[in-house]
Parts: structure tokens; C-alpha cells; sequence
């Protein structure tokens, strides 16, 4: 009996994990920002995040400093912006091949 609930939840486990990747490998437009002051996530400091099917990750392979000042009016602490982003979500974080910003002048 105690090895049929250990193989239960290690195939629970192995599920979990397997629909937590997504790939994006055409280019998606997403919504980008802050994840503390914008997205409401738990974090230590201000860092970028991606906004996707209405869930927040926090993004890696660039950063919120990368893309101008976040503490200017229309910067990622202040503001919500556009991104055309590549790249695949693991686990609760957005790993990053390509990150572009929409300027959404008109």
C-alpha cells in the first residue's frame, strides 16, 4: 500500500511538472512590467516580469534594467508595456531567448 501512494504521487509530481513548460518559439506579445509594483508578486527588489494567460512570471535572460529607467513615468515600476517575446516558461519563471518592446505610440 505505501509503495502504491509513493508511485501516486510521484506520477502526480511528474505531471505537475510536465505542464508547467510552455514554449514560445514564434514571436508572442505579452504584457511586460515590474512584477512587485505592477503584477502584486512576492519579491525583494523590482524586477521584470511577463504577464501571460493572466498569470505573472518573473523573467530570466534579461532585466528590468535593460530596457531603460523602470522608475521613470512610462517605466516598468509605473506602467504596464507590450513585449514581443521568444522563449519557454519552466516551472513559475519565464526563461527569455528574445525580448523586444512595443512601442505603442500612435
Amino acid at each position: 500500500m505505501k509503495k502504491l501512494i509513493f508511485v501516486l504521487f510521484l506520477f502526480i509530481g511528474i505531471a505537475a511538472q510536465a505542464q508547467t513548460k510552455k514554449k514560445f518559439d514564434k514571436p508572442t506579445v505579452v504584457e511586460a512590467s515590474c512584477g512587485e509594483c505592477q503584477f502584486g508578486m512576492k519579491g525583494k527588489s523590482c524586477d521584470l516580469a511577463v504577464r501571460i494567460d493572466g498569470k505573472s512570471y518573473f523573467v530570466d535572460g534579461t532585466t528590468i534594467h535593460d530596457h531603460g529607467d523602470a522608475h521613470a513615468d512610462k517605466g516598468f515600476c509605473n506602467a504596464i508595456s507590450k513585449a514581443l517575446v521568444t522563449g519557454e516558461i519552466k516551472g513559475d519563471r519565464f526563461k527569455a531567448t528574445s525580448f523586444t518592446l512595443i512601442d505603442d505610440k500612435k
